[in-house]
């Protein structure tokens, strides 16, 4: 039942260069985000395919983090030490009842958003404090990161692959 999800991972890792195209867009928060960072049109210019390669591994980590984060399956299966074949018959009693509970994109967004705001704002906060980084610069990339990571986390606990592509829509 708690089984990786490569799909999901692969379109949630890609969700970060989307946001990014959108949320640092000079219309949107780019200009303000360059000027906070000290970078101008000339220092941006060159290639950037090796940004955005590495940028989707790097968020293929954390799609896959994100993935242990919403999806409480995998908690269960923690705790008999990741081998199912070896589990006790209340391990599988328990998976067979709620097995699939709580598989929804709005759940994992909702989990999602939480390690956002408690986890990533506040490490993002602390960088940003200790570089004498205003709170803008604070903000502009808080907001970015905690969005992608919601709309990441939606994506992947709602996105249930058994033989192709499903989404949970039950409990």
């Amino acid at each position: 039942m708690a089984e990786i999800n490569s799909w999901a991972i692969f379109v949630a890792a890609l969700v970060p260069l989307i946001m990014g195209f959108i949320w640092y867009h000079p219309k949107l928060f780019g200009k303000a985000w360059m000027e906070e960072v000290g970078l101008t049109e000339e220092k941006m210019k060159g290639s950037m395919a090796g940004v955005f390669v590495f940028s989707v591994i790097l968020s293929g980590l954390m799609a896959l983090f994100i993935e242990f984060v919403t999806i409480h399956q995998f908690g269960a299966l923690g705790m008999v030490g990741g081998d199912e074949m070896n589990a006790n018959p209340s391990y599988h009693a328990f998976m067979k009842d709620y097995g699939m509970a709580y598989r929804s994109f709005g759940h994992g967004a909702l989990h999602a958003f939480m390690a956002g705001f408690l986890f990533v704002f506040p490490m993002i906060a602390i960088n940003a404090m200790f570089e004498r980084k205003s709170w803008k610069y604070t903000m502009i990339n808080t907001g970015y990161w905690v969005i992608t990571i919601t709309i990441m986390g939606g994506i992947i606990c709602g996105w249930y692959a058994v033989d192709g592509f499903h989404w949970v829509t039950q409990k």
